[in-house]
């Protein structure tokens, strides 16, 4: 298989260095018979559009894609440290304020929730990697914003409208592109933190990133 394997950073990207099997063979990365195509993309939405685009506009289009990195939960039934498996992901802050209250860009009227890749506004992991893997690492609920959650209003805007059990910085870009350019995926994340206000101090990002290795060695080991 020919795998594009998708993270914001370098520290992330240098989890691969920890699994077990890989061989450097030239420029190229390899697990078994499976091609590794790496791409760091930087932090945020803009970054990974740009990033993806421009790798996916210049090479052949990846068997599977797999976005890994660290993520911020909402729910305190995950652990600093669980990795897991979102399968839903949404653009949680691009909307409109109106008389002080957050409407998104459906429910101001500007687009609809259920257009292509959408679905109730929401973009869903749905394709044959997600029914083999869905097993190895608990399923969780997404969301996506530009400003890392910190005060207590933001918490409770995003929690009253979506629920989520975690959020990132990249994750509904990469499900968006993935399914626009109808590419099969998966992504993985790493609990870091809480999303609180402020206790950066208290993240477990080392413990994260070696949790989130030894996830991602066991799925491509199944691969």
């Amino acid at each position: 298989m020919n795998i594009l394997l998708v993270f914001a950073t370098q520290a992330e990207a240098d989890i691969l260095r920890t699994i077990p099997g890989l061989a450097y063979v030239g420029d190229g990365v390899f697990y078994g018979k499976h091609k590794l195509n790496v791409l760091v993309t930087g932090v945020g939405g803009i970054s990974t559009a740009w990033s993806m685009k421009q790798w996916l506009d210049n090479n052949i289009l990846p068997d599977l894609a797999i976005n890994a990195g660290i993520a911020g939960s909402f729910s305190r039934n995950l652990g600093k440290g669980d990795v897991v498996m979102p399968v839903s992901d949404c653009f949680a802050d691009l909307g409109i304020e109106i008389d002080g209250k957050f409407k998104t860009l459906d429910e101001a009227g500007f687009s609809d929730r259920n257009a292509h890749p959408f679905e109730d506004g929401l973009i869903l992991m749905k394709n044959r990697y997600f029914e083999k893997f869905s097993g190895v690492c608990p399923t969780v609920k997404s969301v996506t914003v530009n400003t890392a959650t910190g005060s207590p209003a933001s918490m409770e805007r995003i929690i009253e409208k979506y629920n989520p059990d975690i959020e990132t910085m990249e994750g509904a870009t990469f499900f968006y592109i993935c399914s626009r350019e109808k590419i099969p995926f998966l992504a993985l994340r790493a609990i870091s933190n809480y999303v609180e206000p402020g206790r950066r101090s208290s993240w477990e990002i080392n413990l994260a990133l070696r949790n989130l290795a030894g996830k991602l060695g066991e799925i491509l080991n199944i691969l």
